[in-house]
């Protein structure tokens, strides 16, 4: 379920389900999850920051979308939970502007999930900045208020940040949850070390479960990094 850039997955997934205990027990990195090179900052205090990437026309973005919020609620105030739409090309980047914009305006949480039914189930293609205006409008969003936003500065510049972010995060297929800066996963990754084809939502479980363990080992670096360093006695001189 990752996309590779420039091409629209086509992951073949088998229709078997499979049980949540075939998830990693004991997530390993570089199997389950990848350690980034460089850790990125983060500006989210003592908590954990967790970083959705996502891309509105992904299938497995919107099939991962109910089972990624029932875990950020579990989550509660462990985490601070962030999304960053990526784009691995031009045309990507209405969609990016429309992430941005509904942020802007404060209704994220009350228009992506109308966003992702839009495209996934009722097959709108909101990827042009004129189908995107009118589907908001429709949303009983002033239109011109809308505009305004998805055109201004701010919005633009926060584009320009999540392509910085991409590149930084080596981003190259979606949903992608990246954990405290230094730790990425994904249903792909984390169900890659799984046996046989696996359902989506076995890849799904498999990737909630490793972020849960990458959650708990980021706090207790966190942890660790906040204890005041003790320097060591001196010598007592004979």
């Amino acid at each position: 379920m990752r996309l590779l850039p420039k091409l629209f997955v086509t992951l073949g997934l088998s229709l078997l389900a499979l049980s949540v205990s075939a998830a990693p027990d004991n997530p390993k990195n570089g199997v389950d999850f990848r350690t980034l090179d460089k850790a990125q900052q983060t500006d989210s205090g003592k908590k954990v920051e967790v970083t959705e990437f996502f891309w509105y026309s992904c299938p497995h973005c919107h099939a991962f979308e109910p089972s990624l919020e029932n875990w950020i609620k579990k989550q509660g105030d462990n985490i601070v939970f962030k999304r960053v739409p990526v784009a691995f090309n031009e045309s990507f980047v209405p969609q990016q502007r429309l992430y941005y914009a509904l942020e802007a305006l404060g209704l994220t949480a009350q228009l992506n999930p109308k966003v992702f039914n839009a495209i996934h189930v009722e097959r709108q293609a909101l990827d042009k900045d004129a189908s995107i205006a009118d589907f908001i409008a429709k949303q009983g969003v002033d239109k011109q208020k809308f505009v305004a936003m998805y055109n201004s500065f701010g919005v633009q510049a926060k584009v320009r940040i999540a392509s910085q972010l991409q590149a930084a995060y080596k981003i190259d297929g979606v949903p992608t949850v990246a954990i405290g800066g230094r730790y990425i996963t994904s249903p792909s990754i984390a169900g890659a070390g799984l046996s046989g084809k696996q359902s989506e939502e076995a890849l799904q479980a498999a990737a909630l479960k490793v972020m849960d363990y990458l959650v708990a080992k980021s706090a207790r670096e966190l942890g660790e990094a906040g204890k005041p360093v003790v320097a060591a006695a001196p010598a007592l001189k004979k």
